[in-house]
């Protein structure tokens, strides 16, 4: 197998969501700038690059997570993006999470402590926001889609670890006063980069996929 197609396959296998940060250990820039310069290579429709990302570090970062916080504390929706429809899904995956990091289903409270760090980025030095500009359809979410998707592979193959959240986006006015972004961009999700907490039992869950004939169809003659 070709060097570059096997470090490729190797990212994607390494790749998960890291529900825990360690919060004092920050991200080079230079790797930062290195795993951004390769997503940017990433196809869109009329070459339009429609992603836009605000990342926010330091104090910015601490501020724009004690508002976040301050907001969910406040209440927060059970699912996030998802019909009603596949909820029994979410909850498969819960059920998954949860249980890895020892949350028994019973455990509100403990539930509800899961549930508040989504909103400080898993306590991630790097906490991201992902937008694009609202007059844009599906095509060019696509486009943001495999930016992300370069990216997150990009910083996984530098050692570093990411998680891109959906929940998020709920809380689009708290997003927009803090980081400045303009109304013209749709907020899409969150996304957390950082060293993933070894000790942290929840960063080990490998979660299952579909065999890949359930997701496609391949037509002969």
């Amino acid at each position: 197998m070709d060097a570059h197609v096997s470090d490729l396959t190797k990212a994607i296998e390494e790749r998960r969501s890291i529900r825990m940060f360690l919060r004092d250990k920050p991200v080079p820039r230079d790797l930062l700038d290195e795993a951004l310069a390769l997503a940017m290579r990433a196809p869109s429709n009329s070459n339009i690059q429609p992603w836009r990302l605000f990342l926010a570090t330091g104090p910015r970062r601490d501020k724009l997570v004690e508002a976040l916080l301050e907001r969910a504390s406040r209440g927060y929706p059970a699912t996030v993006g998802l019909p009603q429809s596949f909820s029994a899904l979410r909850s498969e995956i819960g059920a998954l999470v949860y249980g890895s990091m020892g949350i028994a289903r019973d455990d509100s409270e403990g539930r509800r402590m899961a549930q508040l760090r989504n909103w400080e980025f898993f306590r991630a030095p790097v906490a991201g926001v992902v937008c694009m500009h609202r007059d844009l359809g599906p095509a060019d979410s696509l486009a943001v889609g495999m930016f992300l998707q370069t990216l997150v592979l990009a910083l996984t193959e530098r050692g570093l670890g990411t998680c891109l959240q959906v929940s998020i986006a709920h809380f689009p006015d708290v997003l927009r006063e803090q980081l400045d972004i303009p109304d013209d961009l749709q907020i899409i999700c969150g996304l957390a980069v950082g060293y993933a907490d070894p000790e942290f039992a929840a960063n080990q869950l490998r979660t299952p996929r579909n065999p890949v004939g359930e997701n496609v169809v391949f037509l002969d003659g």
